[in-house]
């Protein structure tokens, strides 16, 4: 493969794969050479959002696209119990892959592409995008230091209005065949995988109060965890709400350190409050950029598959919890 031309196929054209589309274009040496959608509006709208794309190849089976189109890698945007066999079918091609989350929807899928992907070398990457936001970025490299000590509590929430736009629409995301679970398995996905990876601390039980509000999948999660060495968290993902809200605090044993919006904010050792932002937080880049970049053999993969097993750990526990009304312990 020539590295100054990386020809991508996307598998699926929604909304979310325009936006990935858009991004790749706007990376010198790459090339998206094949379009799969199911649905001929999604192909119709990516034509119409990128009109130097409206003449390639279109196809509605992902499998005919892979036997038929010269690649060298995917991007995969489809309904989630799809991205198991449409990763693994890409990889057994020879392809480099980058899925959008949840990687999977089953604990023994993720260890199963991690396996493909160590057996095939190739580059594998999960579009957590948090991975690659500043104050994220900023919060693990201080906690990984070890400067503030151990992180010893963290509470977190995400709110949207999730349950009118997916289970009033009766969108994919509400029908438990092809979204494999509700709001904690999909935007929640993301409130999950970003504080493992920022502390990375390993979950070993969960409590989790669950409700549907009638729906195939859950809305409503409140989650209680206990890590490896005695770390505690509390985690809510609201998905009946009017408005998108998010924040994270960690404590640490020498400080503590807060996302708000684009800033974090920093207790040092006492009561004084210091609001870092800007430049000062570092880089800000795209999962599509570091792709691209780490096929190259430029940069790391900044959210391997690894990061989708954790979350998806973390998700079937909940949903035992939440089952049975116990405790469950995160198998690994």
């Amino acid at each position: 493969m020539a590295l100054d031309r990386i020809r991508v196929g996307m598998i699926g054209c929604g909304g979310n794969a325009r936006g990935h589309m858009g991004r790749l274009l706007n990376i010198d040496g790459v090339q998206i050479v094949g379009l799969c959608d199911t649905a001929q509006a999604s192909l119709a709208a990516t034509a119409e959002a990128h009109p130097s794309l409206a003449k390639l190849p279109q196809f509605s089976d992902y499998k005919q696209m892979l036997a038929e189109v010269q690649m060298d890698a995917v991007e995969i945007s489809t309904p989630h119990t799809s991205h198991y066999e449409q990763i693994m079918a890409s990889l057994d091609k020879g392809l480099h892959v980058l899925c959008e989350k949840p990687m999977v929807c089953e604990v023994q899928h993720a260890k199963e592409v991690i396996a493909k992907v160590n057996q095939t070398g190739l580059t594998m990457g999960v579009s957590y995008q948090r991975h690659y936001m500043a104050p994220c970025r900023y919060c693990r490299e201080k906690i990984s230091g070890g400067q503030y000590g151990k992180c010893h509590f963290i509470s977190c929430l995400q709110s949207q209005n999730w349950y009118r736009g997916q289970v009033g629409r009766g969108t994919w995301r509400s029908k438990m065949a092809l979204s494999g679970g509700g709001q904690l398995n999909d935007s929640g996905s993301h409130l999950l995988d970003i504080i493992l990876w920022m502390t990375d601390l390993q979950p070993a039980e969960v409590f989790a109060f669950i409700d549907n509000l009638g729906a195939e999948i859950d809305i409503l999660t409140a989650m209680a965890v206990k890590f490896d060495g005695g770390a505690q968290a509390n985690l809510a993902v609201v998905g009946h709400a009017v408005n998108f809200f998010e924040e994270i605090t960690m404590w640490c044993e020498d400080a503590t350190l807060a996302i708000r919006g684009n800033d974090v904010w920093l207790w040092e050792g006492g009561e004084q409050k210091q609001v870092i932002t800007g430049e000062d937080l570092g880089r800000t880049w795209t999962p599509d950029e570091n792709f691209i970049a780490a096929i190259r053999g430029e940069e790391e993969i900044q959210a391997p598959p690894e990061c989708g097993l954790r979350v998806i750990q973390l998700t079937e526990a909940a949903w035992r919890s939440g089952d049975s009304g116990q405790k469950a312990v995160v198998v690994r």
